[in-house]
């Protein structure tokens, strides 16, 4: 019976050991500040410093404490760069990642002022920082992690000033996972996992970054001695193997098998406790792993316990009787309505000693909603064509998170669904801007308010300027030209303000109309406008900066007429033409009517000639012989 145990032990390993893992290959690990790619003791391959939108390097103060070389460099981000920057990961298949930054101030700047600043990831925000710091995690830095679903090619984590303290990153690293890990079908796509607290059970912190031991997600395991006690004086004590530990490195969590292989119990009955910060405004997914590695439990019974949550008793685990010795077991349990910012998770013997291999804590961030995406294509053509500087922060979301304030001039609002965020005003007004307006602003379907007024900005006025919900327009003092677009006065405006421009051609009646209704509109300054009251009149043929109605109907029918006359000229030639193929080849019929006239004329000829001839003889005079 051991050795048929044995044997299927063995193949559950090897089968989960031969499977190789689907997702390796897609991870960035990113030396934020590190001028060149290098490669970790651990053999981590890390790059340099790239997909940020703006700020410096620096170095921290201390660099001999740090073990690695790229918790040695930084990035950070003064006010000049803008209150909101960011690190934009492109070209990403959707799906599920795990996202690590390491966090270090370490006094680099010299003020010993470690700074506040939030943190956002695909618009949500997930960490925040506060000055002052805790003077060793100012000095030593910290590491925080997450699992998030990407959906729009890119990854964004973005950082935000408050007041005026530039944010800091010392590293950055994304791994795709499998998209099912962590419950995902029950959780669902809309929660970001925040990790709270990833603990080993019985062993010293492994993983990426501490230790060789593999873990394919990337995921690092802290020891849990600052988080456990118990209830009485019962002693707790860790326990080892080296044995195979089925289960493990399995689709879709991948937990390693490392984490099994050891674990803590505590002496007889006691009651094992751990102890996890929290925050009482979220829900926590709490994951629990179990193993049965002492091999004086044979059957199922033998080691039983409770697992209490706040005091509330929600499971009784029996490992053997689960999966039996030396296979993995997880089970996961999901926290809300927490009144406290302590967890309390209780493991209580009902039979032999609680056990435990390890415990993590997430929170369940509620993902914040997003801009529309063609809206974001719209704003992010918009910060190209306009030139829009660094310091005014235009870097990630537009609007999201909806905790920040959304782009510097830029206003938005909840859309009718409540689903998506949208664009409903943009103010940048003598910002010193010098482009031009990209034809995508016609994606802005809920703009109400556009000032682009004393500027520099110039070229045409896009065609698809003039949404139906535009109500205000302010272009003016900038360098605009060309006609106004007929756009303009489809739309629902009650402001128009585009004096002192380079505008030209007829001003569309219905636009002009606008200060008739009630509303207000000033085109003064623009020399080549005409064709409504107070502006010169329109050529005939000309309007808009081009050819009127009119001049196109005129060229029409000029243009009918020279080919009518061409047709008619060409008819007359060929018929001409026609009339000079008789003269030279006559029929037949005609040519024998000439012969015979010819022929009567020489034979009158010829009679008149002997009538002559005897006539004169006749007149002649006798002469005798």
């Amino acid at each position: 019976m051991t050795l048929v145990f044995f044997l299927l032990s063995l193949s559950l390993f090897i089968s989960s050991s031969a499977s190789p893992y689907p997702y390796a290959g897609l991870s960035y690990h990113i030396d934020c500040g590190g001028p060149t790619d290098s490669v970790d003791p651990f053999n981590t391959a890390w790059l340099s410093d790239r997909f940020f939108t703006g700020g410096a390097t620096s170095v921290v103060s201390e660099p001999l404490q740090f073990r690695h070389p790229q918790e040695k460099t930084l990035r950070y981000f003064p006010l000049s760069a803008g209150k909101k920057n960011c690190y934009i990961i492109p070209n990403l298949p959707s799906g599920r990642y795990y996202i690590r930054t390491f966090t270090v101030y370490d006094n680099y700047d010299g003020k010993s002022h470690s700074p506040s600043f939030d943190v956002s990831v695909e618009g949500t925000l997930v960490f925040s920082w506060r000055s002052p710091w805790p003077e060793d995690l100012a000095r030593t830095g910290a590491y925080s992690d997450l699992f998030a679903f990407v959906s729009d090619s890119e990854a964004d984590v973005c950082f935000y000033s408050i007041a005026t303290d530039p944010p800091v990153i010392g590293s950055l690293q994304l791994i795709r996972v499998d998209p099912a890990s962590y419950n995902a079908v029950s959780v669902g796509q809309n929660y970001i996992l925040v990790n709270y607290g990833r603990f080993t059970c019985g062993s010293d912190q492994f993983g990426p970054g501490f230790s060789n031991d593999t873990d394919l997600f990337g995921r690092s395991w802290q020891n849990d001695k600052d988080v456990r006690s118990t209830d009485d004086d019962s002693k707790v004590r860790s326990l080892s193997t080296r044995n195979t530990i089925a289960n493990t490195d399995q689709s879709p969590n991948y937990f390693p098998m490392k984490l099994y292989q050891t674990a803590t119990l505590v002496d007889g009955k006691g009651v094992l406790v751990y102890e996890l910060q929290v925050d009482a405004k979220l829900d926590y997914l709490l994951w629990f792993h179990f193993a049965e590695i002492d091999s004086s439990v044979t059957k199922s019974g033998q080691r039983v316990f409770d697992i209490l949550i706040n005091g509330k008793n929600v499971n009784r685990i029996d490992i053997f009787k689960e999966v039996g010795t030396f296979a993995a077991y997880s089970w996961s349990y999901t926290v809300k309505n927490l009144s406290s910012t302590v967890l309390s998770v209780k493991l209580q013997s009902v039979e032999g000693a609680a056990l435990i291999s390890g415990l993590e804590s997430y929170a369940l961030v509620p993902a914040d909603v997003a801009t529309v995406p063609e809206q974001v294509v719209a704003m992010r053509a918009l910060k190209d064509s306009l030139r829009i500087p660094d310091r005014m922060g235009w870097n990630g979301d537009p609007c999201a998170p909806t905790n920040w304030d959304a782009w510097e001039g830029v206003t938005c609002h909840l859309n009718k669904n409540e689903t998506a965020l949208v664009i409903s005003r943009i103010d940048l007004g003598s910002q010193g801007l010098k482009g031009f307006i990209s034809d995508q602003i016609s994606l802005l379907s809920n703009l109400a308010s556009l000032n682009l007024s004393s500027n520099s900005l110039e070229g045409t006025l896009p065609s698809g300027l003039g949404q139906k919900s535009l109500n205000k327009l302010d272009l003016s003092d900038n360098q605009f030209s060309g006609s106004i677009p007929q756009s303009l006065a489809t739309s629902n405006l009650q402001l128009v303000l585009m004096n002192n421009n380079l505008l030209e051609g007829q001003v569309p009646e219905e636009l002009y109309s606008i200060g008739v209704h009630g509303g207000s509109i000033d085109l003064y300054g623009n020399k080549g406008l005409c064709g409504v009251p107070s502006l010169p009149d329109c050529p005939l043929f000309w309007e808009n900066g081009g050819l009127s109605k009119k001049g196109k109907i005129a060229i029409a029918v000029s243009c009918v007429f020279v080919f009518c006359l061409l047709l008619l000229v060409l008819y007359i030639i060929c018929i001409r033409r026609r009339r000079n193929d008789y003269d030279f080849g006559l029929p037949q019929d005609l040519m024998s009517l000439a012969a015979k006239r010819n022929r009567y004329q020489r034979q009158k000829s010829l009679m008149l000639l002997e009538m002559e001839s005897q006539h004169a003889k006749a007149l002649t005079p006798f002469t005798p012989r």
